[in-house]
């Protein structure tokens, strides 16, 4: 398989050809990066054989198929069908993918929707809540035990029900508060594990003239984001059933003080970044910590690209917002999460991509290198440099990460959870109070489950 590396000057090339490919995913961010072609026909050939575990030449039958891939993509993914379209190409040329990508966030619930008025694509690439939300309708296939082998047992649990899988994860992402190591050593800052600890950081920051918080509210998704994250360690935490209570009439929003505070904490931010963040876009945002003029940013794997790319020498940490306990957990995302329907005429062929993606290595750690997280795959290891990763593994040391699933699967975001980000929009902006902010996700309970 050919090699492809990412080249952070060539933005404008790879953007045009990624939305050729795809179409415009608007997901708030530009993505950084290109592919550079390795013409090197014998490298080509005993990379392969060691990737492909067989002679490196192609293993398809000839029977020509095209299948219909719907890819609801993060702000890291745009660019990934490419890297596997190539690798298919080289084990099963007799198969070509058909893609439609659209942004995650805004597109990938109301297009299933339409599908599932006409007819599933063969494959869908959504999230792990995903599953939640569409295997018990019936319309997913199950996923063969072959396939899943290859991958973690974590990889299983949030998308198995009855006994069976119905997505397989292909990568993971890590959320919490990214910080400006350089920033935090010369200023003496410990990393926080309280909000009196996290206080005494913000007015530091805005004594110096630095701004605490860098943040970009105009995208709607993020507030909607790290809303959950808040959620999981003040609200799930401490009641992993708060969503189900929350339909029984037993909890609310207006009566929860937690969630209140979950929803408090987005004011927190706002009154301590910068006074454009409701027209600031991500990769602006993500460079104004780069260069140093925001000591941290409530976030997502997903910053780090920019990150690097801005800066390949940018040393940041990882930690998890404080909540009012002082013990908050990283939070952890599958991601990338593979769906089949359960109504495919080419199930062979699914199999076949399927056993791509989960069986070349050189493809794994390409896609991971690219997007720059976690693999969830055995025996795969993605080798980009990541500064947060000893903070991962701290935590990770003392069991101190949790998986939000927990929380998307009781309070899905299509409907309800990007429905609720607006009217904190809403609310941090002036146009209307709190008690209405927390009225409206109190109302709109009944598109908060998936069932």
């Amino acid at each position: 398989m050919k090699k492809k590396r990412v080249i952070s000057l060539l933005l404008t090339l790879v953007m045009a050809a990624s939305f050729a490919a795809c179409g415009n995913t608007d997901s708030g961010k530009e993505t950084a990066g290109t592919q550079e072609q390795d013409k090197d026909a014998d490298n080509e050939s005993g990379e392969n054989s060691q990737a492909n575990g067989s002679d490196g030449e192609s293993q398809g039958d000839g029977e020509e198929v095209t299948l219909t891939v719907l890819a609801g993509q993060s702000t890291t993914d745009a660019g990934i069908e490419d890297m596997i379209d190539e690798a298919l190409a080289e084990r099963y040329p007799e198969i070509t993918l058909e893609w439609e990508c659209v942004d995650w966030g805004n597109d990938f619930q109301p297009k299933m929707q339409q599908y599932m008025q006409s007819g599933l694509p063969d494959l869908m690439i959504g999230k792990a809540q995903d599953v939640a939300t569409y295997a018990p309708q019936g319309i997913l296939g199950e996923i063969d035990s072959e396939y899943l082998d290859r991958g973690l047992d974590a990889a299983r649990e949030n998308v198995t029900l009855d006994g069976k899988t119905y997505g397989m994860v292909y990568n993971a992402l890590y959320q919490g508060v990214y910080y400006n190591k350089k920033m935090f050593e010369e200023n003496n800052w410990e990393v926080p594990k309280t909000q009196e600890d996290l206080k005494k950081i913000i007015d530091d920051c805005n004594a110096k003239g630095i701004k605490p918080f860098a943040s970009h509210m105009v995208d709607t998704w993020s507030i909607g984001n790290v809303t959950m994250q808040f959620m999981m360690n003040d609200v799930f935490n401490k009641d992993a059933k708060w969503g189900d209570k929350f339909r029984a009439g037993e909890v609310s929003f207006s009566d929860s003080k937690e969630a209140q505070t979950a929803y408090e904490y987005n004011k927190l931010i706002f009154d301590n970044t910068f006074p454009e963040t409701f027209s600031t876009e991500q990769t602006d945002c993500d460079a104004k910590m780069v260069q140093g003029e925001a000591a941290m940013k409530v976030s997502g794997s997903w910053s780090i690209q920019n990150f690097l790319d801005i800066d390949e020498n940018f040393t940041f940490g990882i930690f998890p917002f404080p909540n009012q306990t002082g013990d908050s957990k990283l939070i952890f995302e599958p991601n990338i999460t593979i769906m089949t329907s359960a109504e495919s005429e080419h199930q062979d062929a699914i199999n076949k991509v399927l056993d791509v993606l989960t069986s070349d290595k050189e493809l794994a750690v390409e896609i991971l290198d690219y997007t720059k997280t976690a693999s969830m795959l055995k025996d795969v290891t993605p080798t980009f440099p990541n500064p947060s990763q000893e903070d991962i593994d701290k935590y990770a040391s003392m069991n101190m990460i949790v998986d939000v699933t927990l929380g998307n699967n009781q309070l899905v975001w299509g409907g309800f959870q990007e429905e609720n980000a607006k009217d904190i929009a809403s609310w941090l902006q002036g146009d209307s109070s709190f008690e209405d902010c927390l009225k409206a996700s109190d109302d709109r309970v009944g598109s908060s489950s998936a069932n």
